[in-house]
């Protein structure tokens, strides 16, 4: 009896624990909606970027759009013309608790550059409806509704417009998640900047640095009960399985000094599907990496925003120009 008495007490607890973990990952910021916030952070980072933004929105040319998701929520993005682009189009995916505002910096870079900008806000961040945090694993889904409107929306006289998708941190993750569905033939290459293999793994790094805990039995419990309640699990969530099922061309980005997302979780994933076989028979490889020195978790454009660029520019432009 005090056996079962004890048992039951446990179950209760790891019960509680799982779910104390659920709402405390997926629950969305409390201020998630409160955009004018977003862009005071985004400005005390990038002071550069007020000038920017404010002529952008002068001359009507960064705009507000939304679209209809199958399960009716209402999702929105910001997105850019260039005029010289000649369909050369950045998707531009933000991370963990963000909105579209924090990725107006690399957007800037890929405007520079003259492409077409397109910037989504994920499920339940952002102007995007939604109650729950989805780890990049259900936004691929949703990402590739964006696509499919960048198709439509900068469709150059050429036909297709030519899209890189880049993403940092979750949006890494959600990148690289999409990476492996079947894509338009507009997709050409990707940028994943600090992403994690995957949300099991993410979540055990978490739940051991930030409470001390080894993962069983409250991330099992934890990954059931999302599997219940929002109809998918930490495991099945994984980049790195996404990543080796297709070969479109990949950037890797990780800071050196990354312990959020740790530095080392970049190594499988560039090694996930580093090679192409051409016609000829000779293996090439087209992904690329880029550690970048005492880097801390997504501050590798702001440490390095020039090399960034360049590197980007550089290997973008092998598969879109």
């Amino acid at each position: 009896m005090a056996a079962a008495s004890v048992l039951a007490a446990l179950l209760l607890l790891t019960f509680g624990a799982a779910w104390y973990m659920l709402n405390y990952a997926l629950t969305p910021a409390a201020d998630a909606r409160d955009m004018a916030k977003r862009y005071s952070l985004m400005y005390a980072e990038y002071p550069y970027m007020r000038h920017w933004v404010d002529s952008m929105k002068s001359v009507k040319a960064l705009r507000d759009t939304f679209i209809i998701m199958p399960d009716g929520e209402r999702h929105h993005a910001v997105y850019a013309r260039a005029d010289s682009a000649a369909g050369r189009t950045a998707v531009l995916v933000h991370g963990y608790k963000d909105s579209h505002a924090g990725m107006l910096p690399i957007a800037k870079v890929y405007a520079d550059m003259g492409y077409n900008i397109l910037l989504p806000d994920l499920h339940a961040h952002g102007l995007s409806e939604g109650s729950d945090i989805q780890m990049g694993w259900k936004d691929r889904e949703d990402v590739m509704r964006w696509i499919g409107l960048a198709d439509s929306l900068f469709a150059a006289n050429e036909g297709r417009p030519r899209i890189v998708v880049h993403g940092v941190s979750m949006g890494a993750a959600t990148t690289m998640n999409v990476s492996g569905e079947n894509l338009p033939a507009s997709v050409r290459c990707f940028v994943e900047d600090c992403g994690y293999t995957s949300v099991w793994d993410e979540f055990r790094c978490q739940l051991a640095d930030q409470f001390g805990l080894p993962p069983f039995p409250v991330l099992y419990a934890a990954s059931a009960l999302c599997k219940l309640r929002y109809g998918w699990s930490f495991g099945e969530a994984s980049p790195l399985a996404q990543l080796g099922r297709k070969d479109t061309p990949m950037l890797f980005i990780h800071g050196s000094s990354d312990t959020y997302v740790p530095s080392q979780m970049v190594f499988p994933l560039y090694n996930a599907n580093p090679m192409h076989m051409a016609e000829d028979g000779v293996s090439h490889r087209f992904n690329g990496i880029w550690i970048t020195p005492g880097c801390a978790h997504a501050r590798s454009f702001h440490d390095y925003p020039q090399e960034y660029a360049e590197r980007v520019g550089a290997f973008v432009g092998e598969f879109i120009d």
